[in-house]
């Protein structure tokens, strides 16, 4: 049923939209050592299931949530680049609210919403700038159009209008052509987020999901825990 509002207009309730998991459930026992190895796992399953129409799209896009010394938080969708046993990596300028944070409170959260398959990853954990080596590594990687946005972009200041912007990149294509190679930015880099806690959420029936959580223990290993739904 729709409702109109004079400010929104035409509007749907959220509260009746409901779907119901039936996806097979997770168990203890079907889990890797290292909650790396279970991502790694789940990462190609929720890859496979994008390549057919409908599935997961960007797999890889993750919502990096942070918070200045204030503790007041602020989310945003970025994607993830790398992963290892150290944990995940992304990239980004340096400036931005998301690095500004970080510097204050190294203290991060992820999350990978695999909404097609019904599942979550959430981890925790802290966050670190990368090596310069391994940010040239990468930059390197990315189209030449990208490597001019990094330059071109003063992520999360204020612009004056879409124009300024555009005028900076064709002043940088002008200047970088298209096969010359364009220096890393100083102020553009990656962190790499170190896990404490890494939870596999697997959506199902009757809202009774199954939620798996990894936690760091001082001798260096993992424990394993179930959560309540």
């Amino acid at each position: 049923m729709t409702d109109s509002d004079p400010l929104l207009g035409p509007s749907l309730d959220p509260a009746s939209m409901r779907k119901q998991y039936r996806a097979a459930g997770l168990d203890e026992t079907e889990l890797a050592d290292h909650p790396m190895e279970q991502f790694a796992r789940w990462f190609v399953e929720a890859a496979a299931h994008g390549e057919a129409r409908g599935g997961v799209y960007e797999p890889n896009a993750m919502v990096v949530s942070t918070a200045d010394a204030q503790g007041r938080p602020s989310s945003r969708t970025v994607l993830l680049k790398q992963y290892d046993e150290r944990g995940f990596v992304f990239f980004t300028n340096y400036e931005s609210r998301k690095a500004r944070e970080l510097a204050e409170n190294p203290h991060v959260s992820l999350l990978f919403p695999w909404h097609p398959v019904a599942r979550q990853v959430v981890v925790s954990g802290t966050a670190r700038r990368t090596g310069r080596d391994e940010t040239a590594a990468y930059f390197r990687t990315r189209p030449h159009g990208s490597q001019l946005g990094a330059w071109a972009s003063t992520q999360s200041s204020v612009v004056s209008s879409r124009d300024e912007l555009d005028a900076s990149y064709a002043s940088l294509v002008a200047r970088y052509p298209e096969g010359e190679q364009v220096p890393v930015p100083p102020h553009w880099g990656g962190f790499r987020v170190s896990p404490r806690a890494v939870e596999f959420w697997q959506g199902r029936e009757n809202r009774l999901h199954d939620r798996l959580r990894y936690v760091a223990v001082p001798d260096g290993q993992w424990r394993v825990e179930r959560l309540s739904p």
